[in-house]
């Protein structure tokens, strides 16, 4: 939805958008997470770790309290989706885009998708942040089963999750305020902050470590998920610049961008389960083996941290930086202005050409 014209007005509005949104995730965790914990933390397990017996690798969890448990934690989530929901449907108002000049013309959906896949900046955004993006999301879905098989902080997780999504709560208006002075290209680097964060944690599974890692997994969480959202109005006033009489591709562009997120998502659990199946993981066992121990290692540690190199080396190719969106922010207002003004003599042309 257009909000407004002014750069720091929609970087302002972005940032207020995404340090909601996370406070929600983290509301939502904490919400889902201390009701299903119990299926986590089974007093079986953690007394057979206690006594270090072995042979605990056959002791199964209740999987029908698993089940109830998880069931109540999604009516609830729900809930509070639909709440949402019904807030945003009677809530906001949307607004005509007044870089639009024809408004009333319709541009097929297909045509629109051509145009916007052979835009380059928009390639590149959405390249970059595909693997970005699929990182964290293998690093997020991987990290409570690290945690409780690989790293022995089975009764620590939930409190980890937490950690996560308060220093990304909180760190929202600082990477805001990076972006607005060195810009939003040398902001990507917060999102690098993860790679030696968890390939710590993988090397040296320690307690103290583990908090530490938390803290700074949640100030590269924050980057990855404001930083895109910022960037897209850039792209999306690029391509207005290059294509000034075609107008409604913002919907595009965003719709686009959310499916490749979700696109994301599917590739991130895709290699997960893939990956653990092949090396025999069985869901509700106190302990997985060591190839399954292994293999939980490299998908929080390993993998994210090549996709997340390769997303920021793609991002070094986009072509958007604080001098271009001057130069198209001036240039899109003198187009709106020139078209106002030729509207203006059109109206006093015809209104002159009337008979008395």
């Amino acid at each position: 939805m257009f909000l407004s014209t002014n750069q720091a007005d929609r970087d302002s509005a972005t940032a207020y958008r995404m340090a909601f949104e996370v406070l929600g995730t983290l509301i939502g965790a904490a919400l889902h997470g201390q009701i299903v914990a119990g299926a986590h933390t089974s007093s079986r397990c953690i007394q057979n770790e206690t006594i270090g017996l072995q042979q605990n690798s056959s002791e199964v969890l209740d999987v029908s309290y698993g089940k109830k448990v998880y069931m109540i934690a999604a009516g609830l989530i729900g809930g509070i989706y639909l709440v949402g929901v019904l807030s945003l449907f009677f809530g906001v108002k949307e607004k005509v885009d007044p870089y639009t000049f024809m408004p009333e013309k319709k541009v097929p959906f297909f045509k629109g998708q051509k145009h916007a896949m052979k835009h380059q900046p928009y390639l590149i955004f959405t390249a970059a942040f595909l693997l970005i993006l699929t990182a964290v999301q293998i690093e997020q879905g991987n990290f409570v089963l690290f945690c409780t098989y690989a790293a022995n902080l089975r009764s620590h997780f939930q409190n980890l999750v937490l950690i996560i999504l308060v220093s990304a709560t909180v760190s929202v208006p600082f990477w805001q305020r990076f972006l607005k002075h060195f810009g939003k290209k040398k902001a990507a680097c917060g999102i690098s902050l993860m790679i030696p964060s968890v390939i710590m944690l993988v090397t040296i599974p320690n307690i103290f470590l583990a908090y530490f890692v938390a803290f700074v997994s949640g100030l590269s969480i924050a980057a990855s998920f404001l930083l895109p959202w910022s960037m897209l109005p850039d792209v999306v006033d690029h391509f207005r610049m290059q294509n000034i009489h075609l107008p409604g591709h913002e919907t595009i562009f965003y719709s686009s961008f959310i499916f490749f997120t979700k696109i994301s998502t599917g590739i991130g659990m895709g290699i997960s389960s893939f990956s653990l199946q092949f090396v025999g993981y069985k869901s509700g066992m106190c302990t997985q083996s060591t190839r399954v121990v292994i293999t939980l290692k490299i998908l929080v540690g390993g993998i994210p941290s090549i996709l997340i190199l390769l997303g920021l080396s793609i991002l070094l190719l986009y072509p958007i930086n604080e001098k271009s969106q001057k130069e198209m922010k001036d240039a899109l207002e003198n187009s709106r202005r020139n078209h106002l003004n030729t509207e203006k003599l059109g109206e006093e042309s015809t209104s002159a050409g009337k008979p008395e």
